[in-house]
């Protein structure tokens, strides 16, 4: 059986469905849980069977009252305990077959097999009229579609970002940057746009030959700090953790477990970043996102805003 991956989805005994979001998953998956069947619950899966989607919070609290085994910063579950495992590379041509927007993103990337997937509601089955457009793009074939965002927008084959929906993804995201930051850094990753109105997203993922390497564990925690520093690696940059390795009298690494800081610097750029000192080993990291909507954490690229 093929490892259980980063943005993959698992279900457990009782039908609950999670987000997997580590890679380190040979003995227990980390994950968050995202769907619960209930009656009366908004979505409705392709059985007729009706779900509940469940926020960060609520989610945590969930699994603590009832599941509190699988309790933790990432939510763990044993292997044994995983019943069906959702793959959005597998699922991709089923998705696309009944959603033409999702169809015409797979036209414009025009990717290898297995190189492209789609995550999220719409590989539970769980979607809305609402629901967004999670892409996921594995290993190298990341950056290639991230060019193709640029070129789709520049020649008109998707929308760019409306200011509507900038300020929806601020407010969704609760950054601790002003928004006029957060646009800004956001508006030159290329992972973002807009299909017939609807917004979508290309997210990264290893591909399943370098799975390998990915820094986990927490390290003795020495305190909150912010610091400044220049980065000198950010091939990781789009990776979960983000991974910013820098040149500082002190920190070797600035890692970030939330989605709002991946892609947020260049290598050679300046960044200001602020978080959670941790000891690992003979080197220090500052870990941004030790909470889940990573209050009073950050990380800005004092070049790009031009200080």
């Amino acid at each position: 059986m093929l490892p259980i991956r980063l943005r993959d989805f698992v279900a457990d005994p009782d039908g609950w469905i999670y987000a997997v979001s580590a890679y380190d998953n040979e003995r227990n998956v980390g994950c968050v849980l995202r769907y619960v069947p209930e009656t009366g619950g908004e979505r409705i899966g392709r059985s007729g069977q009706r779900y509940r989607k469940y926020d960060f919070e609520e989610a945590y609290a969930r699994i603590a009252r009832e599941k509190p085994a699988y309790a933790g910063l990432v939510q763990r579950i044993p292997v044994g305990d995983v019943r069906r495992v959702l793959k959005p590379d597998q699922e991709i041509s089923r998705i696309a077959a009944s959603h033409d927007r999702v169809r015409r993103l797979l036209d414009l990337f025009r990717l290898p097999p297995g190189a492209v997937g789609c995550t999220g509601s719409l590989l539970c089955g769980l979607e809305n009229e609402s629901s967004d457009i999670d892409v996921v793009i594995y290993g190298r074939h990341w950056f290639a579609a991230q060019e193709l965002v640029r070129k789709g927008i520049a020649g008109g084959k998707i929308e760019g970002m409306s200011p509507e929906m900038w300020r929806k993804v601020y407010e969704k995201r609760k950054p601790g940057i002003p928004y006029d930051v957060f646009v800004l850094h956001e508006q030159r990753k290329g992972n973002r746009g807009q299909i017939e109105g609807t917004y979508f997203d290309i997210l990264y993922t290893r591909s399943y030959d370098n799975l390998e390497g990915v820094p986990a564990g927490r390290g003795e925690i020495l305190g909150k700090e912010t610091i400044v520093a220049k980065v000198t690696d950010a091939s990781r940059a789009f990776d979960n953790p983000a991974v910013y390795n820098v040149e500082h009298e002190s920190v070797s690494r600035v890692l970030s477990f939330t989605h709002t800081y991946s892609g947020q610097a260049l290598a050679g750029e300046t960044i200001e970043a602020c978080g959670v000192i941790e000891q690992h080993g003979t080197e220090r990291w500052l870990i941004v996102g030790t909470t889940r909507e990573a209050k009073g954490e950050y990380i800005v690229s004092k070049t790009l805003i031009g200080e």
